[in-house]
């Protein structure tokens, strides 16, 4: 930890040496050819800031004097780059070259959510990308949620929090949901996403998906303890388009989507989501308890868009997400132990809104500010027992960028209000406010070595004063590139959690005051591409100090473990692309180990080995054919009168999708090997339990086979 400490402000300081030996202004003008001929509305990516080019295929941009690397991109072109010296008060003419691509193009990944808006290949600090053609595909099986997107992502697994009425939260590399934080264009629009969040966010109007995994509280505070989840919207064209998804399922959901976007006059753009989504209660193995909950949920999304050019945009967004959602005992129905039926119900409403501005100024410095505000209520039966919440997050952040060469710095402040309102249950209501200073530095060492340090101050109304430290460095050797990372954090503890949100807050008991949780991580992987074929093998460890447990039995009681929590594993992928084909294969081993009461065991409902292999054709304008096989090993499990420990499974899939101009008829088949938790073992406990439930917790699919299909419609270019 001194390393760290000591190590920031000595890159900070070399950063503000080299900067004023480089402040001086200059210009360069880019001019964009293919084949002599000028090319317009080229994309000029220079110091992480987009800039177009004129008719004339020129792009003019203040830049500071030194070392400038540039970027260019252009649809149905290979993305080139240059890197020139441009020397103080001067102007330097630069001519880029396109090569036309028409068989295959190759597209620049940039990446926002290190806020240094870099290609996805030049940063330090390791991010997954889910592109847009992997999210089509995820789309086509559950139109309505983003579940099955993130939990087929390596070393991410989604896991049921409540059997009763589905809700979820997602485990990035076996910590638990909490740690993760989930954000829409780098804003909180969702809150604290827990229980059904991930299962009311639509995929349609999603461009890419970009996650974090490990501590990430250098940049993004509480709450970003395991990793961040950055889900970017979809940016309109050029030109109006109209997509609409109907689908419908053998298991009774229905699905309606639809997605309009289009330009409208000097710069601006807007876009709208909307959609309705039902399911029908299903009791699959006839027990008298829905395995299915039944649903029904609207979703409407606008947002406008901004380009004033050079560096100038705008961005803001709305959302109203409304779901009334059933579960337990099914109409006439009863419980076999009490004779009784007993419902299990909540009701959602969510309201949120968020912008986001960046300027440039002085000719050479980005600013950026974004600011979001999000009320979520809920009605929560458990059974006899009626919870009405409300939660809400106000947020505010201002970032300047600069750029000297081959040097990159971030400054900023951010403000942060997380308010809980407990209606029904007295003593759980909290309000939390968090101001909080950070900074990042960016410096290519060499043309082999990048480095990253990033820093965060964070003041918690509640429990105190937390520096947040983060180093990454990126290595290259030839077709070898390594990168490691190394970083802390901290979480403020909240009486929601995975098993709170499934039993409720009646019964549970806090005895004494919890402590914020504290956490290190660190990771190393290596990857190396060959042609067609690219692999990555991930070493990864983490430790929580002070980490908030849930009793369950012989009592339902909120406390602080006094041993850490750890985590330490290794992630392999692998890839295979060759036009029209591609498979993807993955594999991860997790051991993630608490002690309780002097006893170290492991996490339950984390398996230590997973492993997925996706095969997929696909050819345009023509459709797809896909395959995906998963296999989850054995699952400590907790509170379960079966068993201590699940059986593991594997799961097959099918996707076909053909188009006929611009309708496109699709098919999926999920869990085609028809795999059901309740093949083993009843899901219904032979009496409550101390927290309130009715059910052991989910460990395999409830549902079985399910098979959706449907049709898209677009309409565009």
């Amino acid at each position: 930890m001194r390393l760290l400490v000591l190590t920031i402000p000595v890159l900070v300081c070399y950063a503000t040496a080299a900067i004023g030996a480089q402040n001086q202004a200059a210009t360069l003008r880019v001019q964009v050819r293919a084949s002599d001929k000028p090319i317009e509305d080229a994309e000029v990516v220079v110091a992480g800031t987009t800039h177009r080019t004129d008719a004339a295929g020129t792009a003019t941009i203040a830049v500071m004097a030194g070392t400038v690397e540039i970027a260019v991109v252009k649809s149905g072109f290979a993305p080139a780059t240059a890197s020139v010296q441009v020397a103080a008060d001067a102007a330097r003419d630069v001519v880029v070259d396109l090569q036309a691509q028409p068989a295959v193009e190759e597209t620049v990944t940039v990446v926002a959510s290190t806020r240094t808006d870099k290609r996805l290949e030049d940063q330090p600090m390791r991010v997954e990308v889910l592109g847009r053609d992997e999210i089509e595909e995820k789309m086509l099986m559950t139109p309505g949620d983003i579940v099955m997107m993130l939990n087929e992502m390596g070393g991410m697994r989604v896991q049921a929090t409540s059997p009763s009425l589905g809700a979820a939260s997602v485990r990035i590399q076996g910590m638990r949901g909490r740690y993760t934080r989930v954000l829409s264009d780098g804003l909180p629009l969702f809150g604290e996403v827990g229980g059904l969040g991930l299962l009311q966010i639509p995929p349609m109007d999603l461009e890419q998906v970009e996650v974090i995994k490990g501590v990430a509280s250098a940049l993004y505070g509480a709450g970003a303890m395991g990793g961040v989840i950055n889900l970017v919207s979809r940016r309109p064209g050029h030109e109006r388009e109209q997509e609409f998804l109907v689908n419908r399922s053998t298991r009774g959901a229905t699905d309606a989507v639809a997605f309009l976007s289009g330009p409208l006059s000097r710069g601006w753009s807007v876009s709208l989501l909307g959609g309705g989504h039902w399911q029908e209660s299903n009791d699959v193995n006839d027990d008298a308890w829905a395995d299915l909950a039944e649903y029904e949920r609207a979703v409407v999304r606008p947002r406008v868009f901004w380009d004033g050019g050079n560096g100038r945009t705008f961005f803001a967004t709305t959302g109203f997400t409304y779901e009334d959602r059933d579960g337990g005992t099914p109409d006439g129905q009863v419980l076999a132990a009490t004779g009784q039926p007993y419902v299990e119900a909540l009701e959602t409403q969510r309201y949120d809104a968020g912008a986001v501005s960046q300027f440039v100024f002085k000719g050479r410095y980005v600013g950026t500010a974004r600011a979001a505000v999000a009320r979520q209520s809920h009605d929560h039966q458990f059974g006899e027992i009626f919870e009405r919440d409300r939660h809400d997050t106000v947020f505010g952040e201002m970032t300047v960028r600069g750029s000297a060469g081959r040097q990159t710095w971030v400054g900023g402040l951010a403000f942060e209000r997380d308010a809980y309102t407990a209606r029904d249950v007295p003593g759980f209501d909290y309000a939390f406010t968090i101001p909080g200073a950070f900074g990042q530095y960016d410096v290519t060492a060499s043309s082999n070595l990048s480095l990253s340090a990033s820093a965060r101050l964070d003041v918690h109304s509640e429990y105190g004063t937390f520096f947040s430290p983060r180093l990454s460095a990126l290595a290259h050797a030839g077709r070898w590139t390594s990168r490691l990372s190394v970083g802390t954090g901290f979480f403020g503890p909240t009486p929601i959690t995975e098993e709170t949100e499934a039993a409720g807050l009646t019964r549970l008991e806090v005895r004494q005051p919890v402590d914020a949780e504290r956490g290190l991580s660190a990771s190393f992987d290596l990857s190396r591409t060959d042609g067609p074929l690219s692999y990555t093998a991930t070493l990864f460890a983490s430790r929580i100090n002070d980490p908030l447990h849930v009793e369950r039995s012989p009592s339902y009681v909120l406390s602080t473990l006094p041993d850490p929590t750890t985590n330490v594993g290794l992630e392999l992928l692998g890839t295979w692309r060759r036009a029209p084909f591609s498979v993807t294969a993955t594999y991860t081993y997790v051991q993630a180990r608490e002690t309780v009461g002097d006893v170290e065991h492991d996490v339950a409902l984390t398996p230590r080995h997973s492993a997925g292999i996706v095969g997929m054709w696909e050819k345009e304008d023509v459709g797809r054919i896909g395959i995906e096989w998963y296999y989850t090993g054995r699952q400590p499990l907790e509170e379960n009168p079966y068993r201590q420990v699940s059986e593991p499974y594997m799961i097959l899939g099918l996707l076909a999708e053909k188009q006929f101009g611009r309708v496109r008829l699709f098919i999926n088949g999920e869990n085609l090997t028809d795999v059901r938790q309740t093949r083993w073992d009843p899901l219904l406990r032979p009496s409550r339990a101390v927290d309130g439930r009715w059910t052991v917790d989910a460990w395999a699919p409830l549902e079985g086979r399910n098979i959706n299909g449907g049709l898209r419609l677009s309409l565009g270019p």
